[in-house]
């Protein structure tokens, strides 16, 4: 993950003054999916259920990677390459839970009024078929599901800076929530959301060097001196 401090406003410039790439198939239909579902309007709603589905293969490919150690544990390079695997998807899991959780206490400090059948009823449906495609892609090519994943963390990552552009409001509301500051001392919800987007484009690039595509890999902020 990336570590505060860095210059989160800096890097929601370079966010959204940089393309998003140029998405496969499964990740237009995934995202063509969810607008039609949601809506194109971002809400925190909408960001609640793109987090619920961003853990998902991470959970299927620590899965697969130890299915293939219980039948390749002789063979030392497969072995490596799967703990590799697994420690990432690991990170990343936990990464995603606390940015989930951090949206869920966003909603209740709004009080936002959820909507029962899409935030309660499809929503959990959504997960359960994302999860059966996520073991079945994993199974079948595993370069393909990091290939899609990095699309969907790069649609993540302009999605959430481009939250924060259309909330400015959000430059004003001061963080008290204790899971909001397992990261970082955050000056306000902005920051947040920044810092968020930053988590998503990392994770964009690990998937991109798992795929053998690090020459699509964007740079990240190094942090600054205190």
């Amino acid at each position: 993950m990336v570590q505060a401090p860095v210059d989160l406003k800096k890097e929601q410039k370079a966010t959204l003054s940089r393309s998003r790439r140029k998405y496969g198939i499964m990740a237009k239909m995934l995202f063509m999916g969810m607008d039609s579902f949601y809506g194109k309007e971002r809400t925190l709603g909408k960001m609640r259920l793109l987090e619920m589905l961003a853990r998902i293969p991470y959970q299927a490919w620590e899965a697969h990677q130890y299915q293939k150690v219980t039948h390749h544990f002789e063979n030392d390079n497969t072995v490596k390459q799967s703990e590799d695997i697994i420690e990432w998807a690991r990170e990343a899991q936990d990464n995603e839970l606390w940015h989930l959780r951090v949206i869920v206490e966003k909603i209740k400090e709004d009080r936002v009024k959820l909507n029962f059948f899409k935030d309660h009823i499809a929503s959990h449906f959504a997960a359960l078929f994302h999860h059966t495609f996520s073991r079945t892609l994993a199974f079948l090519n595993t370069k393909a599901a990091f290939k899609l994943n990095a699309d969907f963390e790069d649609h993540a990552e302009h999605e959430y800076m481009k939250f924060v552009e259309e909330h400015p409001e959000l430059e004003e509301q001061a963080v008290s929530q204790d899971i909001a500051k397992v990261i970082g001392d955050f000056k306000n919800w902005a920051d947040v959301f920044r810092k968020i987007a930053l988590d998503e484009r990392q994770h964009m690039n690990n998937s991109l060097i798992r795929c053998g595509r690090s020459s699509e890999v964007v740079p990240l902020p190094a942090s600054k001196e205190a």
